[in-house]
């Protein structure tokens, strides 16, 4: 079976989300500029969702490091991870990425980078003093299939997009409160209509647009875990792994919410939710991917 089967089906689901979601933009921008009657504003809700994509494209992975807190390590640092990954990296056929460390306690790890050639995996401390060779290795190789499967190009398109959507409604529900509701009135009936379409997009496309990025980020967990299971052949490995990990109750300083679903588990787990709804983790239930990999035959 061939590991990343599925990377070129994600490289065509990136760029046509890519696509949805600019039209969706200039969609949006039209409504703003017909109810502020300037069309100025769709000239600036294309060319800034534009300039973004192509900033973070080239420079997600340093700003995610960067707010990580994670410093790059040799060989010499850390000769048992580095050996690991580098034997898993041959395994996959992939590029070694580099390795960075951040010094927190808690245990958990993430990969970014827009592409295998320019991949990262960065890994806490805490996760090197709690778990064993065969659970690091099943972390690695969970980290290395999204590398594989380039999840990482994609997840960073739908966080960018995501996150321009809930700025452009911000922006314009703020606006409301100078002067744009009495423009409107002034317009008529017409005017009044498009004003109530304007409030329903602001409001619906930050939530929507936060669900698929939800969705999306469940489903590439699933499957990185069976990817890194057949990589290592060993799917128990990752399963005690999430379990320490789940068990582990030490806060991660550096996450936030624009990078939570980048780590191997859900860095704010908050119980109460995860019993009454999944629907807004960024994660599936830890307890339902330890039991899928436990049910994996190799």
């Amino acid at each position: 079976m061939n590991l990343y089967s599925q990377k070129e089906s994600n490289i065509r689901r990136t760029w046509l989300l890519f696509t949805i979601f600019l039209i969706v933009v200039m969609g949006i921008g039209w409504v703003f500029s017909q109810i502020y009657g300037n069309p100025g504003i769709l000239v600036f809700a294309v060319v800034f969702s534009f300039l973004m994509s192509f900033f973070s494209y080239w420079y997600s992975d340093k700003i995610v490091l960067k707010i990580s807190r994670a410093q790059k390590i040799e060989k010499k640092n850390a000769p048992e991870l580095y050996n690991i990954l580098e034997n898993l990296s041959i395994t996959a056929g992939l590029p070694m990425p580099k390795l960075y460390l951040m010094d927190e306690q808690a245990p958990n790890a993430f990969a970014t980078g827009r592409n295998p050639e320019r991949a990262v995996v960065a890994v806490t401390s805490g996760l090197l003093e709690k778990l064993d060779r065969s659970e690091l290795e099943g972390v690695l190789a969970h980290e290395l299939s999204h590398i594989g499967n380039r999840d990482i190009l994609f997840s960073t398109v739908v966080v960018v997009l995501v996150g321009f959507v809930a700025l452009l409604s911000d922006f314009f529900m703020r606006s409301l409160f100078w002067g744009g509701l009495g423009r409107d009135r002034e317009r008529g009936q017409g005017g009044a209509v498009l004003m109530v379409v304007g409030i329903a997009l602001a409001i619906l496309a930050p939530i929507a647009t936060t669900l698929i990025q939800l969705a999306i980020s469940r489903k590439r967990e699933f499957l990185a875990d069976a990817s890194g299971a057949l990589l290592t052949r060993y799917p128990e490995g990752l399963a005690s792994a999430l379990e320490k990990i789940s068990k582990d109750t030490t806060p991660l300083r550096v996450a936030n919410k624009a990078t939570n679903h980048l780590w191997l588990t859900d860095p704010k787990r908050n119980i109460f939710k995860q019993k009454i709804s999944g629907l807004f983790m960024t994660h599936p239930p830890t307890e339902e991917r330890i039991k899928r990999l436990k049910n994996i035959n190799i």
